[in-house]
């Protein structure tokens, strides 16, 4: 069996903290992390399930969602209320999807975001087994919503998006991080500014995607979240395994915080 990304060993490149708990970008450049389309694709790359609402009812379906730009694939059974309802609309059925994006790590407050989408199902074609139907959306616009504010995109929006290659494998790495790398976790907490840890705050893993890892910090009476930005986006899997290796070497390091 492979090793996990988390397990292997890398050289690293240390990189400074700056004073928002964040790790700076280089040469001063604005911190990079995904774009609302992107985190968005993220979402919906991720889930298993979806709450679709039409003609006044709403339903639940328990399915992988595929993006391929404003368009998403769904699949439903064959005998299922939107099915039927999708199949009697040739311009495609008006509905409304609703998604939660709940962290995989076990933290207060595990809603990391609230996302809505709109647009029209079309039924595509027969499942193979026959018992199934994979329908379409053509996305019109999609709001997502966090507990740091909300952002509207268009269907064009999500289609110009980049796709994350670490959405699918997110729950799994963020897991493992949290499960059997704890120490790993606390030692990241060095890269930090030491204010924000000065009530002793429980540290977990709270996201990931190509540009970084955020960390929660929870404090008895609340929490706050801070990204840890990788030296270099990661491209895949095992590269976001070399990447926490970066941090990790940086924070053995224990670089200083800079001060104005």
């Amino acid at each position: 069996m492979s090793p996990h990304p988390l397990d292997a060993e890398t050289t690293a490149t240390p990189t400074a903290p700056d004073d928002t708990g964040a790790l700076a970008a280089p040469d001063g450049a604005e911190i990079p992390e995904p774009t609302a389309a992107e985190r968005i694709g993220s979402v919906l790359t991720a889930t298993s399930s979806v709450v679709v609402r039409a003609c006044g009812e709403q339903h639940e379906l328990t399915t992988p969602v595929s993006v391929h730009g404003s368009r998403l694939r769904l699949r439903a059974p064959l005998d299922a209320p939107v099915t039927v309802a999708a199949a009697r609309e040739q311009d495609g059925l008006p509905v409304v999807l609703d998604l939660t994006d709940i962290a995989p790590v076990a933290v207060r407050d595990r809603v990391r975001g609230r996302l809505t989408l709109a647009g029209r199902l079309h039924l595509a074609h027969l499942a193979d087994d026959g018992l199934s139907v994979h329908l379409r959306l053509d996305v019109a616009h999609a709001v997502l919503s966090t507990p740091y504010g909300t952002t509207a995109i268009t269907g064009a929006d999500l289609a110009a998006a980049a796709p994350d290659p670490l959405a699918r494998y997110e729950a799994g790495l963020l897991t493992h991080l949290a499960d059997d790398h704890p120490d790993a976790v606390l030692l990241l907490t060095r890269l930090l500014d030491p204010a924000l840890l000065a009530e002793r705050p429980a540290v977990r893993p709270l996201a990931l995607d190509r540009y970084g890892l955020v960390l929660r910090l929870d404090h008895p009476d609340g929490h706050r979240d801070v990204r840890l930005v990788f030296p270099e986006p990661a491209r895949d899997a095992d590269e976001f395994g070399h990447r926490v290796h970066q941090l990790i070497s940086a924070a053995e390091q224990a670089l200083p915080v800079r001060h104005p």
